[in-house]
């Protein structure tokens, strides 16, 4: 492109050109100095980076004066053909429109009135103190002529209050003590909304939680606990909803593997913590987008999938521990995730050192801010062991163990109330602990048709807790109403299993996710969030008189166990010393039957040796003889084993082989006189 300016000689023009970023420099005084040769100078500034290996050789500029590049002369023949176009006039309006309304609105007319009062309503030229003037006017009234017309008036009044029964009191309160009785409100539910997992293949929600904000969020995490069952495209997201739009999630948390538990942090509601199922913790901030902004390394991280994550009372805020399946708990800073700061294996046999391979698989987890030493773990084999993180030895750090259930303990938390009792939900029932009744539970619900999958407490209304079911049912109980059936029960839209719960703090609103990937808020009626004027007096009084009943019954059990034992032991006792009695009879009965051998085989010997004597003088009698000494010989076996087939039998068995010999020796005698 060609530029052609035309600047008269005797005028003094720098400009100055650069390669790296054109600049006009003085582009403030040459505007101002040739603004009159109608001249516009911008001032525009470009930046090019460039190695200074790549600026290859320098280049040296110098002022010259100017030069004629081309002169394009006119064409007559163009300009006939050029054709002048209709003039246009535009205009452009850069700033927002305004439009200036106004409204006439009544307006409201405003009176003063007012009342002037004077002491016994006399005038003002009337001393009121002063009886002769109150005397004089008030005959001057008596006077006049309205007077009896005005009296009469009045009269009617007068005659109507006199008429009145005065002898009986119709504003007499007759129970003036007795507090009137508050209208019994029905428990109800209703739903509210419905999340549901944006991913193709529904995954089931494994864990809920409210954000610290007055509960504005809800943060869902999705996984498929099903193993060896995952299919190989399936989603790995988790989500944070905002309550008033179910349409879509506030934000997608994108880890790498699935997300098992999700907890907010109380302090910080941009901040959360999360359990992964390769066993990790992740930390996240929503500030910072949808990945992790730290997670664990796996050498040092829980071998199975982490089930609970909860954070501790601490000063910083940052601390939170976890727990799994693998038997171990460990505890982290959210600052340095490279490392567990304490791990605790639960092992309970009592030992100088923790294995892991006798460790009991962690289910669920519970922690109490106003008890920031102590903590609960319930355990897969169904038992709920009680914690101390200040002991030094591991023996110490597991102070006890309550039997809880049947199978794997899917709920543990304490009463926001009364931090002694604990509630416990797993198999087909729920349970109420006290921390004094260590062998059962001081209450329980009866046996459900399908089993319970988890429970908590509402945080505003001490004896009311929730339970999900198997069927898809929502069961809100309240103790001190009923104990055997829960006062409502909600089947949530589907008959799809629910599995996990989540509380508001106000009490009304309750999370429930079920096992299709969709999370229900429902919420309950006033009566079940609202205290009662009395209800922690007689929720005190139950339990403890419910504690104070299993306690006796405790000492009843060892006293039968006690006596049963003592019983065992005197019978073991019994036992030993007559069977040494016994014994003594029975080694006299075993010498006396060797005797008895030792004689018997000597006579046979000794009637041997008279046959074998008795063989040699007589002639064709030595097969006789020896056909004797082989049934001697014989029969003397068959004794043998008769007796060790038999027992020992004493005499009777002597008696009989005496018997049998003396017979066999007459068939001899007989068969040598033959």
């Amino acid at each position: 492109m060609l530029f052609r300016m035309v600047v008269p000689m005797t005028t003094n023009v720098n400009i100055a050109v650069q390669i790296i970023g054109v600049q006009l420099r003085d582009s403030v005084k040459f505007a101002g100095r040739y603004r009159k040769y109608g001249l516009l100078i911008m001032d525009r500034q470009y930046m090019y980076t460039k190695k200074r290996s790549e600026f290859g050789r320098q280049c040296f500029f110098a002022d010259e004066g100017p030069k004629l590049m081309e002169n394009i002369a006119s064409n007559k023949q163009l300009r006939n053909e050029y054709i002048f176009k209709n003039p246009v006039n535009r205009s452009t309006q850069c700033s927002n429109v305004l439009a200036e309304h106004e409204a006439n609105t009544v307006t409201a007319q405003y009176v003063q009135h007012g009342m002037n009062h004077t002491e016994g309503g006399w005038p003002r030229e009337v001393n009121p103190t002063d009886e002769e003037q109150t005397q004089r006017f008030r005959k001057k009234i008596e006077k006049d002529e309205t007077y009896i017309h005005t009296v009469l008036q009045l009269t009617h009044a007068m005659e109507h209050c006199i008429l009145q029964n005065n002898a009986i009191n119709i504003y007499e309160e007759y129970f003036e003590n007795v507090e009137p009785t508050t209208l019994m409100e029905r428990c109800s539910a209703r739903t509210l909304n419905v999340y549901r997992d944006p991913s193709k293949i529904k995954r089931p929600v494994t864990h809920l939680s409210w954000s610290p904000d007055g509960g504005t969020r809800l943060a869902v995490s999705h996984c498929n606990l099903e193993f060896q069952r995952t299919p190989h495209d399936l989603s790995t997201f988790s989500y944070i909803w905002e309550i008033e739009n179910p349409n879509k999630p506030q934000l997608t948390l994108k880890p790498t593997v699935p997300i098992v538990c999700l907890e907010y942090n109380p302090k910080d509601l941009n901040c959360l913590v999360s359990g992964m199922f390769s066993g990790q913790v992740a930390f996240w901030d929503v500030r910072k987008g949808s990945t992790p902004v730290d997670i664990s390394i796996l050498e040092t991280s829980h071998r199975d999938p982490v089930y609970n994550v909860l954070w501790i009372n601490s000063k910083s805020g940052t601390e939170f521990f976890s727990s799994s399946t693998d038997g171990q708990v460990k505890w982290w800073d959210m600052r340095k995730l490279n490392e567990p700061s304490e791990t605790l294996i639960l092992d309970i046999v009592k030992g100088e050192e923790q294995i892991l391979s006798r460790a009991l698989g962690a289910s669920c987890l519970e922690y109490e801010g106003t008890i920031p030493t102590r903590f609960m773990v319930g355990t897969e084999s169904g038992c709920v062991i009680s914690c101390n993180r200040k002991g030094k030895t591991p023996a110490e750090k597991i102070v006890c163990k309550y039997t809880a259930h049947v199978g794997p303990v899917y709920a543990l938390q304490r009463n926001p109330s009364f931090v002694k009792n604990f509630l416990t939900v797993g198999d087909w029932m729920a349970r109420i602990w006290s921390e004094d009744c260590k062998e059962s539970s001081i209450m329980w619900t009866h046996n459900h048709q399908a089993q319970l999958t988890d429970g908590a407490w509402s945080p505003t209304r001490s004896s009311v807790f929730f339970t999900t079911k198997m069927d898809g049912t929502l069961d809100a109980w309240d103790i001190l109403q009923n104990q055997r059936e829960a006062v409502l029960s909600v089947k949530v839209v589907c008959d799809c299993e629910l599995r996990s719960l989540r509380v508001h703090d106000l009490g009304l609103l309750v999370a429930a996710g079920n096992n299709m990937g969709t999370s229900y808020l429902v919420e309950f009626s006033q009566n079940l969030a609202t205290t009662q004027r009395n209800d922690k007096a007689l929720l005190t009084a139950m339990l403890e008189r419910e504690s104070r009943r299993e306690k006796i019954l405790e000492a009843r059990n060892r006293e039968i166990r006690l006596r049963q034992r003592t019983k065992i032991a005197e019978i073991s006792h019994k036992d030993i010393s007559d069977r040494e009695t016994s014994s003594k009879p029975s080694l006299m009965l075993v010498a006396a039957v060797k005797n008895a051998e030792k004689d018997f085989f000597t006579v046979i010997k000794a009637e041997l040796a008279k046959m074998k004597a008795e063989a040699q003088t007589a002639e064709g009698k030595g097969e006789d003889s020896i056909n004797a000494e082989v049934l001697i010989t014989e029969e003397t076996k068959n004794k043998e084993t008769r007796f060790l087939k038999h027992g020992l039998e004493g005499d009777e068995i002597e008696d009989e082989d005496m018997a049998e010999n003396t017979e066999e020796a007459n068939k001899g005698g007989s068969a040598k006189e033959q």
